[in-house]
Parts: C-alpha cells; sequence; structure tokens
C-alpha cells in the first residue's frame, strides 16, 4: 500500500482512495443530497441518504421478506 495519509498514517493502494479518506480530517463534504442538502464525503453516503427521501427499500430479507434502505441493516437484522 503505497499510499500514506499524512495526517494518520493509514495506508491506501490508490492515490484515489488516499484523496478520498483526507476528507475525513478535513470538514469537507463536496457532495450535496439535491433533496435538503446535507453534504456527504462520498458518492456511496449520499446514495444511502437519498433513500429517506425516496423511501426506497432495496434489500429484502429471504426469510421474512422485511425490506431495508442499506445492506448492512439487513445482515444485522438477519443475525
Amino acid at each position: 500500500r503505497p499510499w500514506e495519509c499524512p495526517e494518520c498514517g493509514k495506508r491506501f493502494l490508490s492515490r484515489t482512495k488516499l484523496l478520498r479518506h483526507e476528507r475525513v480530517h478535513r470538514e469537507e463534504r463536496p457532495l450535496p443530497c439535491p433533496h435538503c442538502g446535507k453534504g456527504f464525503k462520498d458518492n456511496s453516503t449520499v446514495t444511502a441518504h437519498r433513500r429517506i427521501h425516496s423511501r426506497e427499500r432495496p434489500h429484502e430479507c429471504p426469510e421474512c421478506g422485511k425490506s431495508f434502505s442499506q445492506s448492512s441493516t439487513m445482515t444485522r437484522h438477519q443475525r
């Protein structure tokens, strides 16, 4: 992992991932939600947030049929 964060020493395989990580140390949130304006640090987070507004729940538990907006929430439910 050749790319190292100068702030915390965490290492990354690509410069792109290092640059994305560096936002953690700054209060930079360049990706606004088009519905409410709340800012986010990466696309996956703003996508998950937008599901609040759309009420989209694409992750369905195969055992009980309950739907979730995030796969991690469904995984926690299945435990």
